[in-house]
């Protein structure tokens, strides 16, 4: 009787523990959770910027490309593809128009100073105006930053113009160079010390070519190749050139221009002392057989490389006008117009520029710096051999007519026309005479009306 009336206690009992433990469970603050880590992110891809030149040889393509690899090192996000284009001739420059029109062109390239009007006026390269505020266009040679600050709409240049089309990569001049046995050889003076004592004119510059010429049927006085460059100091040297004053129109005709053409035709026709106009006349240099070559600073490397005899550079003779006629020859780095990356084509194109990298590509033997400073050229006169290197700066210095595009016009339609015509003269197919009654009305074609 005793454990019936205790079992109904005992089960009150038990249900009370039941509800009292699960009251408990129920009022019991819950265990803080551990902190989440955000899943990692992948690092950013670098973003690929291709990058091109026009080498003449593989020791240029080797130079180019220990810069790119420098320059790949310091710039952070970005992976560096360089590429060597091909060609001496304008195809070069059509290879990139094709391509840019089809989207496969680098994004970074070097062109012609020549081409700069051609390539900006087609809407091909980018105007870098805006990304560049406060850039110092002063650092660089005046002449290429006129053209490569030229505004197409307005025709104002320099700081301030509203245009910025790329920086120039380098500058160049022509010298002659020199076979030194050949010249001994045939008695006659040495050209770097006529032009040390301010005698090397084209009066002297003849006596030496007719010497050297003496010496044998193959053997030359001088030699240039066919192009506008070779045949142009002539008649700037003369006082005249290919335009007027302010390149709208076409100057080949005036009684300057005609001067220097029929001085250089008498060193083809009529005193046979030069090699045969359209020849290449670096083979013959190179094996010995020319006294003076003329060659911008790109002909160093290979004659550093391949002459067999003592050589050395002078600067042009002076012409009538009192100055030896040279050009200054450049080219620049521009960007292209459908880059993906502007701003940081933008950056590389001030990389490939800056003085470390100049002194780098110079040193070739190939360039002289397009940078203006006295620590600049001081380094490049120590870039040997040639020995007499002041012969270049010595170019620079004398009234230098710059290499440029024609804004009013199309240099490549206005080469086009001149080049032949002047071939004509040189090899003795045309007259002088016949040359200037027709030259100005044909290539005054390709200039706006």
């Amino acid at each position: 009787m005793f454990r019936k009336s205790l079992w109904p206690i005992l089960t009150l009992v038990i249900i009370a523990s039941m509800l009292i433990s699960a009251c408990a469970k129920t009022t019991e603050e819950p265990k803080p959770t551990e902190p989440q880590t955000p899943p990692t992110q992948p690092p950013a891809a670098d973003v690929t910027l291709r990058w091109r030149t026009r080498p003449d040889n593989q020791a240029e393509i080797d130079v180019y490309q220990k810069a790119s690899d420098a320059i790949d090192a310091k710039m952070e996000g970005v992976k560096l593809v360089y590429e060597p284009g091909g060609s001496e001739s304008s195809s070069y420059q059509d290879v990139l128009k094709t391509e840019i029109a089809a989207g496969t062109a680098p994004d970074v390239f070097w062109i012609p100073g020549t081409d700069i009007a051609d390539f900006a006026s087609r809407g091909l390269i980018m105007n870098l105006n805006d990304m560049a505020a406060g850039f110092d266009i002063n650092a660089f040679y005046p002449a290429p930053m006129a053209h490569l600050t030229h505004n197409i709409d307005t025709g104002k240049e320099g700081a301030g113009s509203g245009a910025l089309w790329g920086l120039p990569r380098d500058v160049s001049t022509f010298v002659l160079y020199l076979n030194l046995d050949l010249i001994a050889e045939a008695g006659a003076p040495d050209p770097r010390e006529l032009a040390k004592e301010g005698k090397w004119d084209w009066d002297a510059f003849l006596d030496v070519a007719k010497k050297v010429r003496a010496l044998g049927t193959d053997i030359y006085g001088y030699g240039a190749n066919a192009w506008w460059g070779p045949y142009g100091v002539w008649l700037n040297a003369a006082g005249g050139g290919f335009f007027n004053a302010d390149r709208t129109a076409c100057g080949l005709d005036t009684d300057a221009s005609i001067e220097g053409l029929t001085f250089q035709r008498s060193l083809y026709v009529d005193n046979d002392v030069a090699v045969p106009y359209g020849e290449d006349s670096e083979p013959p240099f190179m094996t010995g057989r020319v006294a003076m070559f003329q060659n911008g600073r790109w002909g160093t490397p290979g004659i550093r490389a391949n002459a067999k005899f003592n050589w050395d550079a002078v600067e042009l003779p002076k012409g009538p006008n009192g100055h030896m006629g040279n050009w200054l020859f450049w080219g620049a780095y521009v960007v292209n117009a459908k880059t993906q990356n502007p701003e940081k084509a933008w950056a590389l194109l001030q990389q490939l520029t800056m003085a470390e990298t100049q002194g780098m590509i110079s040193e070739l033997g190939t360039n002289i710096p397009s940078r203006v400073s006295d620590e600049a050229i001081a380094k490049f006169l120590t870039f040997t051999p040639p020995a007499n290197n002041q012969a270049y700066i010595n170019g620079l210095k004398d009234n230098v007519t710059a290499e440029g595009p024609l804004w009013a016009g199309s240099w490549p339609e206005f080469d086009a026309v001149m080049g032949p015509a002047i071939q004509a003269v040189l090899t003795g197919q045309k007259t002088i005479d016949e040359f200037k009654a027709s030259i100005c009305a044909e290539a005054n074609k390709v200039f706006k009306k």
